[in-house]
């Protein structure tokens, strides 16, 4: 026989004795799913059960059984669910949400406390559905009530998670929403690593914490104070938290308010499970009395739970020591001017770069006293994000910019004070600067200056000035 004949002979048995093994283990684990099914079925023979019916209607008054919603949802996020024979897919309240939900008379079961419970969907003939719980007759007195219980807490979780956020206004005395859809996250955050866990790992307690802060007699409420200069990140930081939470926003705009009572009512008109935002804090004591504000830092008119109140300032040397004690703002958090290891966050963020031949000579500048804002490096990140080179150059241009005017107000402190609070000389700020303070003012007022500077030289010194020159000739 050619050999070529044997080799393809060999090929073959090896393949049947292949697809027998396949055949065999595929075999032998449907042999196992039957030998299960058919346990659990004498078990569930064996043992006297009893049965709880919730009904999706109330018997009387017709409205829906909240109950039944409950439980309908905790069932739904079962596990087993997804083992299930048959399973519905639904689309969800979110965008690519997909629901599984099961078939009517199809058995879900559960496992709770060492016990094996079961819940079947059924419909009756007016339609009227329902949902059955069978539980051994010997396990009910020990886990009906803690089960229940179970149900009510994974339940809420599950519809705080599914539920639209939204952002709260107040405006003459009254709230207005609208969708809130920032997307900022904790891992999008440009902060600390250890410190953004820390915080993280805080809330995440807190969501947790309602039978400990009630054992202790306190409101179940947290407070952040926020410091630092503006465009340092405080704003993506509640809209991180909201997120991470997925608790509503009541921003309260002080603007709004017009006195202590005001205030009040604003604080009993919010819900639980929400963020309270006030921002720029040092700007309450137009209309707002301190005993005011601290009433409604400590919630006194409102019980409501589950609360996290956030407050901002740019500089809390300035704020009322009572504000700020413990038990009324429980955590400070300081937001300073972007730094190398910030930018680097950035340049990751918004450029997808971790490493550039112009790290080093971005460092340098830091190293030599040069800063700008998170809000401004992005901002300039992001404009150029097509080149990340052009992108870092243009943040090192403006480092420089802004170290070359830092040098500047040294110079001449007074008058840099005095057109500190101009319009021109803030939007100069905010753009990075890059400009000449003289520039920024009228002609008239430049030749004036150039008079006076050269009036006073020629009195001390005999030194000539040119206004438009910094250079001074002997």
């Amino acid at each position: 026989m050619p050999m070529f004949v044997v080799n393809l002979l060999l090929i073959c048995f090896s393949i049947t004795c292949l697809v027998i093994l396949v055949r065999l283990f595929l075999h032998r684990t449907a042999l196992i799913y039957v030998v299960r099914k058919w346990a659990e079925w004498v078990e569930d023979r064996v043992h006297l059960h009893q049965h709880f019916t919730v009904p999706e209607l109330n018997g009387s008054t017709q409205q829906e059984n909240q109950f039944y919603r409950r439980v309908s949802l905790y069932v739904n996020s079962l596990v087993t669910l997804e083992d299930s024979d048959f399973t519905n897919l639904f689309s969800g309240k979110k965008p690519n949400d997909i629901v599984l939900s099961p078939d009517y008379g199809q058995v879900i079961r559960d496992d709770f406390l060492g016990a094996r419970v079961s819940w079947v969907y059924k419909i009756d003939k007016t339609e009227k559905r329902s949902l059955v719980l069978r539980i051994k007759r010997k396990d009910k007195r020990r886990i009906l009530k803690p089960y229940l219980q179970h149900i009510h807490a994974i339940s809420d979780d599950i519809e705080q998670r599914s539920k639209e956020l939204r952002i709260h206004n107040n405006s003459n005395g009254k709230w207005k929403s609208v969708p809130f859809d920032h997307p900022a996250t904790f891992d999008s955050l440009v902060m600390d690593s250890d410190l953004k866990t820390k915080i993280r790992c805080e809330l995440e307690t807190f969501l947790k914490s309602k039978q400990y802060y009630h054992k202790l007699g306190r409101v179940w409420k947290r407070s952040y104070l926020l410091y630092g200069p503006s465009g340092t990140g405080k704003s993506s930081f509640i809209a991180a938290v909201a997120n991470l939470l997925n608790y509503d926003v009541y921003n309260v705009n002080l603007s709004q308010i017009v006195d202590d009572a005001d205030l009040n009512s604003l604080l009993l008109k919010t819900s639980c499970k929400s963020l309270i935002v006030v921002e720029d804090l040092e700007k309450s004591r137009a209309r707002i009395t301190s005993s005011g504000l601290m009433n409604f830092m400590d919630g006194l008119l409102n019980f409501h739970d589950e609360r996290i109140m956030i407050f901002t300032v740019n500089n809390k040397d300035g704020i009322d020591s009572a504000l700020l004690r413990p038990g009324r703002i429980d955590v400070h958090i300081f937001f300073p001017m972007c730094d190398f290891n910030s930018f680097k966050s950035l340049a990751s963020n918004y450029l997808g770069v971790k490493e550039h031949k112009l790290f080093p000579q971005v460092e340098e500048i830091f190293q030599s006293g040069a800063t700008m804002s998170p809000a401004e490096i992005s901002e300039l990140m992001l404009v150029n994000r097509s080149s990340p080179s052009r992108a870092l150059k243009s943040v090192i241009s403006a480092l420089q910019s802004n170290g070359r005017n830092t040098s500047s107000t040294k110079v001449v402190p007074r008058f840099s004070d005095s057109v500190a609070s101009s319009p021109a000389q803030s939007s100069m700020t905010e753009d990075g600067g890059g400009a000449v303070w003289k520039e920024t003012m009228p002609k008239e007022f430049r030749k004036l200056y150039g008079l006076l500077r050269l009036k006073s030289c020629r009195s001390k010194s005999g030194s000539v000035v040119d206004p438009d020159s910094e250079m001074i000739q002997r």
